[in-house]
């Protein structure tokens, strides 16, 4: 045990040594910040603090993810699914959230398509600065967001915010927008998961007429309808008209 403290005392001071000399060995160490002013009045700064703006960017992306994109619709609809059919934990909650991803990316992909050749790559390519990636980039999401934003919406949360006047759509602020946006997504979640729960209501309630029609009143509808729903939803193919159905709800 002593050699073994010892031998990784060592292996530290030696790393502490070499890494010394490499910062010491340029007068300047490693670079924080640096500022360059462009010929517009514009700023840039260093890789350093770019990719330090990054770093802190991605701890946004899960909400991003949920707010900006046609995951929230998704998601609810599945949720209540699983409810209308009477099912507590099947499919598991894993599955449920797997799918919504993946559905999520394949109607997003187009947005990411435009998004990654009108601003990343350039970007990449040092065509652009940073701001004027961002700014590009943020197009192709706003006019997804607008696409699927109720102007009612739109328009209460513009005049809480005090935005009177909006020229344009495209002048439409983010803080407006995401609200809105989230609004309407959860309203036509909740109205195509209205739609999918009247079968399986319906199902329900006439197992429980029957049930009590031949005086059995003890026993749970929910326990007799449960096998009838599923199999009345694996019939009409469900899974695929539920997916089918959120995928045409963006335009697909």
């Amino acid at each position: 045990m002593k050699w073994t403290s010892r031998l990784v005392l060592f292996s530290f001071m030696v790393f502490l040594f070499v890494f010394s000399s490499q910062v010491f060995a340029d007068p300047l160490g490693i670079e924080a910040l640096r500022m360059v002013p462009n010929e517009d009045g514009s700023q840039t700064y260093s890789v350093t603090i770019q990719i330090l703006a990054i770093m802190t960017a991605l701890t946004l992306l899960p909400s991003m993810l949920i707010m900006m994109t046609s995951f929230t619709r998704i998601i609810i609809v599945l949720a209540i699914l699983r409810q209308a059919l009477g099912l507590q934990q099947t499919p598991s909650n894993q599955i449920v959230l797997g799918l919504a991803l993946f559905l999520t990316f394949f109607i997003m992909t187009p947005v990411w398509e435009k998004v990654n050749a009108e601003a990343l790559q350039p970007y990449i390519a040092e065509e652009i600065s940073p701001l004027e990636a961002v700014n590009l980039a943020r197009a192709p999401l706003q006019e997804f967001m607008l696409s699927q934003t109720r102007e009612v919406d739109l328009d209460m949360f513009a005049r809480i915010g005090g935005y009177d006047v909006i020229a344009s759509p495209e002048e439409v602020p983010f803080v407006v927008l995401v609200p809105a946006f989230v609004t309407s997504e959860l309203k036509t979640a909740f109205q195509i998961g209205f739609m999918l729960f009247i079968p399986f209501l319906i199902l329900d309630m006439v197992v429980a007429s029957i049930l009590m029609a031949m005086g059995m009143m003890m026993l749970s509808p929910i326990i007799i309808s449960l096998p009838f729903k599923i199999m009345l939803f694996v019939l009409v193919d469900g899974w695929t008209l539920v997916m089918g159905t959120l995928a045409a709800s963006y335009g697909y």
